[in-house]
């Protein structure tokens, strides 16, 4: 794994538009951050207490960024549809206003107040304004409007953080007994018990992990838009009208079922192809010959600061990736990006935050319309560094929040045991964050494994097995079906022997254990040159053209 595939040795939509927000200040450490907007996840299927000019606003069920509902404002060409909630707050105190919104010139902001807005048409954006109240300052209207002529605009998860106003200071109790009452592939319901106020409670924020994804006024829940056999934990807290949260109920984990396929649904066979060198074979003409659909295509990498290129170098649109990416698709086949690598110059480490990070990998989403993204996650600069480990983990998580459906992978290096603690580390922080990464896929290769690469590939794969039922709490057939395996056709870096034969044995494993994801480095290199040692173009062993491929191809899972 150190040394990392032969190729290394060969390798040579718009942007957001954002106000700078000036002075940025941290909610008051002696005040308890709390939602102060009522109905800010549109659930209830009302507007109220939302007012929008013109009659324009309304209640959606599609598209969403949480929950099951989402705000529509219908912006004219004499109207900007502004949808608005005043609320109580304190003076000179400081408040975080958050909100997803997806549309052309799509706005956030406070009256009298700064705003924000975004130029992303195709897919929610989050959007955050600091803002702190002036001396004598006792309400906020917080908005949300779109641009003249500039069509439909969605908004959802609005969050007014901060203390509320008025001179109710005593907190709901927490609501009790949180407990499922019904689950799905990709949904779970969820009651409690009521908590009690001094005045009133008139909310109950659902928590995913540390997310909020859902506000109602009741004492249930339904949770959608989640993905099958995936563990979930969930915590809600109780709200009144002067913004006081309650403290925490209990802790519920929930796995969701599995989906139509079992496990994950998600099943791909997807060995490499790369452009950039190595006699790059004609896509459409190896999926005639072998059945194959899907192609991992690598690499995505940075261009010069947070972004994205073909190699660093090769446009995302109108050169011969797309070209390529084209004729896959016409030949009734698809592509998963590989961002990232063990060498080049990465993303992870040159986009500075996670939400710049997940900018970068909606543009490459955006390019392509993907169905599902792979970050290679190698050497010292992005495997082995906890802050980029957290970065991609927490850009993965936003960019499955903004692209409802979209699949997630994450490729790293193994022991002959299963992973190591960098891997280990990962699939730890993985939970913790909430990423919800639908794959983990393994390179048992390049470890120095000697002779048996079958068993130590099948040894490998159980630990990371193992591994994923400690940290997630999931059965056997759950953690195989968020698994993946990266093989090397033919020798190795370090000169392992994976033959056609060999490469059967792990094919019908995978199957057998109902794995997600198999793939192998590369179809460029799934052509014989017995004694040809590790090169670019061909295995370096005796074999037919493409037989890598085919075997991959009879991959179903």
């Amino acid at each position: 794994m150190r040394l990392r595939r032969s190729r290394d040795r060969f390798l040579a939509l718009l942007a957001s538009a954002a106000l700078a927000l000036a002075g940025a200040v941290a909610l008051p450490g002696t005040a308890q951050a709390a939602n102060l907007l009522s109905n800010a996840g549109f659930e209830s299927g009302s507007l109220s207490p939302w007012s929008c000019s013109g009659n324009l606003g309304s209640i959606v069920s599609s598209p969403v960024h949480g929950g099951t509902k989402a705000l529509a404002g219908a912006a004219s060409s004499s109207d900007i549809a502004k949808c608005s909630q005043t609320v109580s707050v304190q003076p000179n105190t400081a408040y975080r206003l958050t909100g997803w919104v997806r549309g052309s010139y799509a706005y956030l902001g406070v009256d009298g107040g700064p705003s924000t807005w975004t130029q992303s048409p195709s897919a929610y954006s989050q959007l955050t304004v600091p803002f702190t109240t002036g001396a004598s300052q006792t309400s906020a209207t917080i908005y949300t409007h779109g641009w003249y002529a500039q069509g439909t605009y969605q908004a959802d998860d609005i969050s007014l953080d901060g203390p509320g106003g008025g001179s109710d200071t005593q907190a709901p109790t927490a609501p009790s007994t949180l407990r499922s009452t019904g689950k799905t592939s990709s949904s779970v319901s969820l009651a409690w018990n009521a908590s009690s106020d001094n005045v009133g409670v008139t909310a109950y924020d659902i928590y995913s992990g540390t997310n909020q994804v859902l506000s109602v006024s009741g004492t249930s829940a339904t949770v959608s838009g989640l993905s099958p056999s995936t563990a979930y934990t969930f915590t809600v807290r109780a709200r009144d009208a002067a913004g006081n949260r309650s403290a925490a109920s209990n802790s519920l984990a929930v796995t969701t079922d599995p989906g139509g396929g079992g496990g994950t649904g998600f099943k791909q066979a997807a060995p490499y192809l790369y452009l950039g060198w190595g006699d790059p074979p004609s896509a459409p003409s190896v999926m005639n010959s072998t059945g194959v659909k899907w192609f991992t295509m690598a690499f995505i990498l940075s261009s010069g600061g947070c972004n994205p290129a073909w190699d660093g170098s090769r446009p995302l649109t109108g050169g011969n990736d797309q070209s390529v990416i084209n004729s896959i698709r016409s030949a009734g086949g698809d592509i998963v990006p590989s961002i990232g690598g063990w060498s080049g110059n990465k993303l992870g480490p040159n986009c500075s935050t996670p939400e710049a990070l997940a900018g970068a990998y909606q543009k490459v989403i955006d390019a392509y319309g993907l169905k599902a993204i792979d970050v290679d996650i190698e050497n010292t600069d992005e495997f082995e560094n906890e802050v980029v480990q957290d970065r991609i983990l927490n850009a993965l998580r936003i960019v499955k929040q903004n692209n409802p459906g979209l699949r997630t992978i994450i490729t790293f290096g193994t022991s002959t045991t299963g992973p190591t603690y960098w891997g280990n580390r990962l699939i730890e922080r993985a939970s913790a964050l909430n990423a919800n990464i639908d794959v983990f896929t393994i390179m048992p290769f390049d470890f120095g494994g000697g002779a048996d690469m079958y068993g130590n590939t099948v040894n490998a794969t159980e630990g990371l097995k193992t591994k994923l039922k400690s940290v997630f709490g999931w059965d056997d057939a759950t953690a195989y079906a968020h698994i993946g395996i990266s093989g090397m056709n033919g020798l190795s870096d370090q000169q392992e022997l994976t033959s056609p034969a060999t490469w059967t044995q792990i094919r019908d494993w995978a199957n057998s254990h109902h794995i997600a994801r198999l793939a192998f480095w590369s179809v460029n290199r799934d052509r014989p040159c017995p004694g040809g040692g590790v090169v670019s173009n061909c295995s370096g062993i005796s074999q037919s053209n493409w037989q890598f491929t085919s075997i991959t191809a009879g991959f179903t899972g």
